[in-house]
């Protein structure tokens, strides 16, 4: 079974500018980022505008990325919708075409209650037949999945981790490994003994945040305050809009990928990449560009 633990990326979904998925460019950054201190990938999450992007070009993503890094990073498919019977073929189609786990978020809009919540990662973790994330990130699909639901559902076979986005909840969960959503929680989650975290800011500063993890689990936890410390930043800049446009928007300052989204997202206005390229130049990275 895959590690699902330490600096897991969530991947931006490259588009060109025709608006298909460029899967030479997803190569190029799935390899640049493990080179550059993560050890996994999400495919397909909500970085990876997984609402605009169909199940073939999901799958088609993940057969690039997982062909292009082997087995040098664990790598995670979000497959989770709210339709049961779609997130349980997706999940088992994610399977095939080799992903380690997958990433399955809460039901959104029709808004399940605890029992239905159950019923479905139950069908879900049976379809996938392979390790499932919870994904429990409420200021995007309406409900939380409070810590005694998580233990509920931390029985069910072959789920063994939360993606937990809901700050205020942050805590150990019998039976999950806890995984940061948030990059800025990402060192509180491992002060609680959790294992990782899924990150935006790691396509930025991916040896700073492995550095952070490294430090943080060799003992030197004041390394690792001041690695985060230092981060804040980037995180806060990560944030003045909706997510990944920031990403999607440093990225492209940086000549890693084309910037382009898939509406309903649109680009970073002037304001907002003043503020995320003000970011990039005080951690020295826009030192040689031209953005």
């Amino acid at each position: 079974m895959a590690e699902i633990e330490g600096v897991i990326t969530a991947m931006v979904t490259p588009f060109g500018e025709n608006g298909a998925v460029d899967e030479g460019a997803a190569r190029y950054l799935a390899r640049y980022l493990v080179d550059h201190g993560s050890h996994g990938l999400v495919v397909s999450g909500t970085t990876g505008e997984s609402p605009t992007t169909s199940d073939e070009e999901k799958l088609a993503l993940l057969r690039a990325v997982r062909d292009e890094v082997g087995e040098r990073a664990t790598i995670i498919c979000g497959t989770g919708t709210n339709d049961t019977r779609h997130s349980e073929q997706l999940s088992a189609a994610a399977a095939e075409a080799g992903a380690d786990a997958v990433l399955a978020v809460t039901p959104y809009y029709n808004k399940p209650n605890p029992a239905g919540l159950v019923a479905h990662y139950e069908a879900v973790a049976r379809a996938a037949g392979i390790p499932v994330v919870l994904y429990n990130i409420p200021s995007r699909v309406v409900i939380n999945i409070p810590p005694e639901l998580l233990a509920e559902l931390a029985t069910i076979e072959n789920v063994v981790a939360v993606k937990q986005a809901n700050n205020d909840e942050l805590g150990p969960i019998d039976g999950l490994a806890l995984i940061a959503g948030n990059d800025e929680i990402f060192l509180r989650t491992l002060e609680l003994g959790g294992a990782g975290g899924i990150l935006v800011a790691s396509h930025l500063v991916g040896p700073e945040m492995r550095e952070l993890y490294d430090a943080f689990r060799g003992g030197d936890d004041e390394r690792a305050r001041e690695i985060d410390r230092g981060l804040q930043p980037v995180y806060e800049a990560l944030a003045v809009t909706s997510n990944p446009i920031p990403v999607k928007a440093a990225l492209e300052m940086l000549g890693l990928i084309p910037g382009g989204l898939r509406l309903p997202m649109v680009p970073a206005d002037e304001e907002q990449r003043s503020r995320i390229r003000a970011a990039l130049e005080s951690r020295g990275l826009l030192a040689t560009s031209t953005a």
